[in-house]
């Protein structure tokens, strides 16, 4: 009887002085660009058994399994993250007035510790869902009559942007000869972006001192300056984006002289559909409108709900029509050569974007980046090059710069190109061109080089042509056979201007 007694007061003894983690807890980690990093964790335990939410940047996970002890707990956190789900592992402890946190972006990266500090219940949540309007019709803003060309950000200096480097890559477009070859866009990517003041204004962030200063001396350069926000509460690096304050944000853009935005969707997935997409990206359109100002709009979505069928409707100049690109062979070919069934939906003020340019960020050989020059002017897609200006060697300035393939890109027609011919790793494109030319481009995908030929007719040509004039050599090329051929290295590709009889 006395040995149960003392099995009695010893769990009791147990249950008292466990330690509870329920509550909102929140990490604030100060960044070098004066901005704070916030995580927010509202938990609830019962027992041994942790539930709750975990919000860090654009993501918001459900705690979805717990293990261990008040001690140390193991939180298993997943989200929905497209089709596929997200998850992400964090070991807590809570030790005195601090939940000591660490976790791992990747199996093998480096622990993150982080420690956290109980703050106002509620703070952190997942904003409330604001209401969409109607749908209608965003008035055409008529710019980017043929498709974008400038630079961005993000490719090559991600969160390390800054007003210096701003600054050095409007200087490059000019002394390059890349404005004069048409790169007139310098597009400031995620990062920039501070806190809001009183009035709800948002500010740039130490890295950018003085953002109408910027635009000023990028528009005493003759070129334009963009930027970049989010329709969710956070960006995709995790700062602030534009939910709630569409109207107010694209009234400072306008006052600080802005030419260009780059919406992306990031956060708002967390609050919305994709059904809602459509009345979301209005919202900023009707915005950007009001604004008085010309600001093109680039609809930033990774081809989700058939962005083409409805990216007009809400004014939008481009939409992205595929995943983020990478500095590799197979992530360009793999977007490039998918984009074939979409040709039809682009037009004047109106383009399919299957992403960023890679060349010259040393992922791919220079036969590989004149492929993606290729493929993308047979797509008329924005050129947006993405690699460091200020210090592009001339092999790769002249593959951004190339007269021919830019005027294919450019084309005033604003057709895409199409595939006209697969056989195992060869492709065949064609592209009409407003004055009775045709662009044909010949690919090689596979791993060694390759003899292409195909007739001239399965071209859709019912006489074969008589001239054509290579677009990356600038060489005329007289034509006296039934078939296209050419002898294209590994990843390389053959891109004609061709001309002569009428099809």
């Amino acid at each position: 009887m006395k040995k149960q007694l003392f099995v009695l007061l010893f769990v009791s003894c147990v249950c008292v002085f466990a330690a509870d983690l329920s509550g909102n807890w929140v990490v604030s980690d100060p960044l070098p660009d004066g901005t704070v990093r916030r995580a927010y964790f509202d938990l609830k335990q019962a027992g041994d058994r942790i539930t709750g939410h975990i919000r860090t940047g654009q993501f918001y996970f459900t705690v979805s399994d717990s293990s261990g002890d008040s001690d140390n707990f193991t939180l298993t956190a997943s989200m929905l993250d497209g089709d596929s789900q997200r998850k992400a592992t964090y070991q807590v402890k809570l030790t005195g007035d601090e939940l000591q946190i660490s976790t791992r972006r990747r199996p093998d990266a480096p622990l993150i510790e982080m420690v956290a500090h109980r703050t106002t219940p509620g703070e952190g949540a997942m904003p409330a869902r604001l209401p969409l309007p109607a749908l209608h019709q965003v008035p055409s803003n008529r710019l980017s009559q043929t498709p974008p060309m400038g630079w961005n950000s993000w490719n090559k200096f991600a969160s390390r942007v800054d007003d210096a480097a701003v600054r050095g890559a409007a200087d490059a477009l000019v002394s390059t000869g890349m404005k004069e070859a048409g790169y007139v866009y310098v597009n400031i990517d995620d990062t920039w972006q501070g806190d809001r003041d009183a009035q709800g204004n948002i500010q740039a962030n130490k890295k950018f001192p003085d953002m109408k200063a910027l635009a000023a001396y990028v528009h005493g350069k003759g070129l334009k300056l963009g930027i970049y926000s989010s329709p969710g509460p956070n960006t995709c690096a995790g700062y602030e984006g534009s939910y709630g304050h569409e109207a107010q944000d694209a009234r400072t853009y306008a006052q600080w002289g802005i030419d260009y935005l780059k919406y992306d969707w990031c956060g708002a997935r967390n609050i919305y559909e994709d059904d809602d997409m459509q009345a979301v990206y209005q919202k900023m359109g009707d915005a950007l409108q009001a604004t008085g100002r010309p600001i093109v709009y680039s609809l930033c979505q990774y081809g989700r709900a058939d962005v083409w069928k409805w990216g007009p409707d809400v004014g939008g100049n481009l939409w992205r029509t595929t995943g983020d690109i990478r500095d590799t062979y197979d992530s360009m070919a793999k977007i490039g050569f998918s984009q074939s069934h979409l040709a039809r939906y682009a037009a004047p003020g109106h383009w399919n974007d299957p992403d960023m340019l890679e060349v010259g960020n040393g992922g791919m050989n220079s036969v590989e980046y004149q492929t993606h020059m290729s493929l993308w002017a047979m797509l008329a897609a924005p050129l947006l090059a993405g690699n460091d200006l200020q210090h592009t060697s001339p092999e790769i300035l002249a593959i951004l710069t190339n007269r021919d393939v830019i005027a294919i890109d450019q084309d005033s027609a604003g057709k895409p190109g199409t595939r006209a011919v697969k056989n195992d790793d060869t492709e065949v494109w064609v592209r009409d061109l407003a004055n009775g030319a045709r662009a044909v481009a010949l690919f090689n995908r596979g791993a060694s080089e390759a003899a292409l030929a195909v007739k001239w007719a399965d071209l859709g040509f019912t006489m074969p042509p008589t001239h054509a004039r290579n677009a990356w050599t600038h060489e005329e090329v007289r034509l006296s056979d039934p078939e296209c051929s050419a002898i294209i290295p590994s990843h390389g590709a053959t891109l004609l201007i061709v001309s002569g009889r009428e099809r």
